[in-house]
């Protein structure tokens, strides 16, 4: 059962969550659950991971009303069997399941959305799994964020029913877990003699690209695997071994279809 407003709020201002059955049962309201759903663009490709799935009623709804695949994680015996209830009411029960397990021990690298509503210190503690998993995966987040690691999108929504809180609104957010190429990248083929080296910060990177004497210095971001520069002169995209310009313009125009792998030592030659 949702815990009452008081309940919530005493929880909230607790000490940090040390295992996820610390973490309140609250409804999300349906407005927002549809909202974030949209947020991460959810299709019938997807497969959705919600980590503290309650009623069961985000891994319903994107299986109902996208035909997306998902797995809801509850600790509570019976939320998870009244989701089971709801999903073959909902005639979904084939694209939703529903599995009793602390969160923490869970495997998130099958999902290619992961949706959340938990407290600020358990978001904090699940971040190093969440930016692990594979480029492009997005994850969204009711009212709480992620700290320094910046959303790429947030709204309010409108929550009208929503069980706590002064103000019926909530906060949406939303991250796509960014590719890892941070470091020294060396040029092949024709850009060989060429390098970039890239500083990472979350999804913010800055890239410096030696060019004889001088070195540009240029400040971008990564989206999944594709990395695009804010002076929109270089992007770079990533297949996992390799980074390839699949566009460069005015000073960067030299590097158009330029290749770059990570060297065997510490320097490039």
């Amino acid at each position: 059962m949702a815990l009452a407003p008081r309940l919530v709020t005493l929880v909230l201002l607790a000490a940090p969550a040390a295992a996820a059955d610390e973490v309140p049962f609250v409804v999300s309201p349906d407005s927002v659950t549809l909202a974030m759903l949209q947020a991460a663009k959810v299709t019938s490709e997807d497969y959705v991971l919600d980590l503290g799935s309650g009623d069961g009623r985000i891994v319903i709804l994107a299986a109902k009303r996208f035909g997306a695949r998902g797995l809801g994680i509850e600790i509570n015996p019976q939320l998870v069997e009244k989701s089971r209830e709801n999903a073959r009411k909902a005639g979904v029960a084939e694209r939703a399941s529903f599995r009793e397990q602390d969160l923490f021990k869970t495997d998130l690298s099958p999902a290619s959305v992961v949706t959340l509503y938990l407290l600020p210190e358990v978001n904090m503690q699940l971040r190093p799994k969440l930016l692990a998993l594979r480029p492009g995966t997005r994850v969204v987040s009711h009212d709480f964020d992620m700290e320094d690691w910046e959303p790429d999108k947030s709204m309010t929504v409108e929550a009208p029913d929503k069980p706590i809180g002064l103000g019926k609104t909530s906060k949406v957010y939303l991250w796509i877990v960014p590719a890892r190429v941070d470091g020294l990248w060396c040029g092949t083929g024709k850009a060989k003699g060429r390098s970039l080296s890239v500083a990472q910060r979350h999804q913010k990177v800055r890239i410096d690209v030696p060019d004889g004497a001088t070195v540009k210095a240029l400040e971008g971001r990564i989206e999944g695997n594709v990395v695009r520069t804010r002076t929109k002169v270089l992007n770079l995209g990533y297949d996992g071994q390799k980074l390839r310009a699949t566009y460069a313009g005015g000073p960067m125009a030299a590097l158009k279809g330029a290749t770059f792998v990570r060297p065997k030592g510490q320097s490039c030659g």
